[in-house]
């Protein structure tokens, strides 16, 4: 399955910003099967500091929805309890598991207080999705190495347009 730009946004956040080692996108756990149809959209580890970052990405830019709120709450539930699965069987041996939810439209109210209430999900939605992309607009104004990330160039070039 390809990787999807928000997919990069949250690579590229993982890599720079939380300094991750390595950054893969739409794992899938060994072995297939029925089990092996369930990806994690991006997965990333920091060995330094013993942290998995474990991420759902959903990039719909007119606002999170799955047939309707109960649906997207049941979804994203269903994810986030995959995520628990995924770094208890193949990330043990990581001191910390940080298990994340990045969607840079999420409607306030029924969505946002329901996500809000699975225990251990970072939301990384609305403003917080805002303020890490920002991070990398600052960071992409002051670096200019390539840093493997189209998302992250992209940042770069358009920082560096002149008149």
């Amino acid at each position: 399955m390809p990787t999807e730009m928000g997919e990069y946004v949250v690579g590229a956040y993982l890599k720079l910003e939380e300094c991750c080692d390595f950054v893969d996108y739409n794992v899938r756990p060994p072995g297939g099967g029925l089990a092996g149809l369930a990806e994690l959209d991006v997965v990333g580890l920091n060995f330094k500091s013993e942290t998995a970052y474990l991420c759902e990405v959903t990039t719909h830019i007119r606002g999170l929805l799955y047939g309707g709120n109960a649906e997207s709450v049941k979804r994203i539930e269903s994810k986030y309890l995959r995520q628990r699965q995924y770094a208890e069987q193949y990330l043990a041996n990581f001191a910390k598991h940080r298990f994340m939810f990045w969607s840079p439209v999420v409607p306030r109210g029924y969505l946002t207080e329901n996500l809000g209430r699975l225990d251990g999900l970072e939301l990384m939605i609305n403003g917080r999705y805002r303020e890490c992309v920002d991070q990398l607009r600052a960071r992409a104004r002051a670096e200019a190495q390539d840093t493997g990330n189209p998302f992250f160039r992209a940042l770069q070039i358009l920082a560096c347009l002149r008149d």
